[in-house]
This record gives structure tokens, C-alpha cells and sequence, in this order.
């Protein structure tokens, strides 16, 4: 091999690096771009715009553990998901409690939000509710009662309810799904609002279909609550 032959592998071999193999410099390396999320994950900000908010009722099945209502809120604080409303009452299984929440997230929040409330220990099973489920809500309402005829011809437009009247203020109950509420609450504004309370949603699946991915209904040998003994 000649002089020239070895100059020309000495010219090759002088880009490359001492240890490893040749590559980019650091400013010409792709660099991740995006913030990361509250569990340290990267958010691609263009994928994060393409989902928009949108409200989810998800329904829950738990034990009746102590605290379980402590630890689903728990959840959602750490995690920064805002619970718009939130329900808990007996199945028809004892020792079953059903929560049924509303949330409003982008769909990987609202799927994050399923995910997350079914790793907690006490709850048995997790599922979003259809568009088409059968949802209503409880307000009672408490107003000014210096016009009790009107009050009453509202109450039964919304058939509604009057559970306390007197010489101030009359207390009238409405059930129906959310906008119906909202109309009856503007329809009550004339008189004057003194005090309000919502429930909240409460939903069930329709027909045959489960409300919870593999929830069995109880049997009448299975009563929602235990039977006193005589």
C-alpha cells in the first residue's frame, strides 16, 4: 500500500468520533416539543387542540367500603379533573353502592378518568354511560311565597311538587334531565329564589343493556338493604 493510500484513510477516518458511532451534532437533533402533564407524560400540543371537552356521565360500582367517597374525590383532585356533579346511592345488591359522575374533559381525560377510578380497591366496575341513557336529576327550590297562586301554576307546568308551604316562602321539588331543570329554575326567578339544591345527575342504561360493562341485577333473595329481624 502506498503513502497516498494511507493519507486517504486518515482524511476518512478524521469526522469520525473517538467513542461510538458518528451522528448528529446536539443542534441538529429533533428536539420533543410540548409540555408535560401532571404524571410526567408529554403532551403533544397539536394532538392535545385536536380533542375538544366534552361532558361524559360515567357510572361506578363500589363496596361500601369507609371512605370510598373520600378516595374517588382523592382521585380526581390529584389528577386536576373537575366533577361537575356527583351521586351515590344503593344497588339492588347489598353492600353495593352505585356513584354516577358527570365530568367534562377532553376524550383522553374522560378515558383517564375511567381508567384511573377502575384501579381503586373499592370500586367493582367502571363504564360510560350512552347518549341515549335515561338521566334526571332532583332541585328542590325555595321561594318567596307572597304569590302562592302563581307559584303553584308554575310548579304544576313543570310537574313539580309542593313540599312546604306558609305564609313567606313556599319549597316546591322538579325532576327531569338538565335543561328541563334550567327552564323551571328561570320560570321560579319572578317570584324570587331564597335557597336551591341540586342532586345532581342519576342515570340508568336503557332496555336490557347494563348500566356497568358486566353488572348482574340482584334477586330477590338479595335485598338492596338488610332485612330487620322481627
Amino acid at each position: 500500500m502506498s503513502s497516498d493510500d494511507f493519507k486517504a484513510t486518515d482524511d476518512s477516518d478524521e469526522d469520525l468520533p473517538k467513542h461510538g458511532l458518528k451522528g448528529p451534532s446536539p443542534d441538529e437533533r429533533p428536539h420533543p416539543e410540548g409540555r408535560r402533564n401532571s404524571q410526567g407524560i408529554r403532551i403533544d400540543p397539536e394532538a392535545e387542540a385536536e380533542h375538544e371537552p366534552r361532558r361524559a356521565v360515567i357510572s361506578a360500582l363500589v363496596e361500601d367500603d369507609p371512605g370510598v367517597l373520600s378516595r374517588v374525590s382523592g382521585l380526581f383532585s390529584r389528577r386536576q379533573f373537575n366533577i361537575e356533579s356527583l351521586t351515590v346511592g344503593p344497588t339492588t345488591v347489598e353492600n353495593h353502592s352505585r356513584i354516577t359522575l358527570v365530568v367534562e374533559e377532553p376524550e383522553p381525560g374522560i378515558d383517564q378518568v375511567e381508567k384511573q377510578l377502575a384501579k381503586l380497591k373499592p370500586v367493582i366496575a367502571v363504564g360510560e354511560l350512552d347518549a341515549d341513557a335515561v338521566r334526571t336529576e332532583l332541585v328542590l327550590l325555595k321561594v318567596e311565597g307572597d304569590e302562592p297562586d302563581k307559584v303553584h301554576a308554575v310548579t304544576e307546568m313543570y310537574d313539580g311538587q309542593t313540599l312546604d308551604a306558609g305564609p313567606k316562602t313556599i319549597t316546591v321539588q322538579l325532576t327531569g334531565d338538565e335543561q328541563e331543570i334550567d327552564d323551571a329554575i328561570d320560570a321560579f326567578r319572578q317570584f324570587g329564589i331564597i335557597e336551591i339544591a341540586r342532586t345532581g345527575y342519576t342515570a340508568l342504561a336503557r332496555g336490557n343493556q347494563a348500566t356497568v360493562p358486566g353488572e348482574k341485577p340482584g334477586t330477590a333473595d338479595e335485598p338492596t338493604r338488610p332485612t330487620n329481624a322481627q
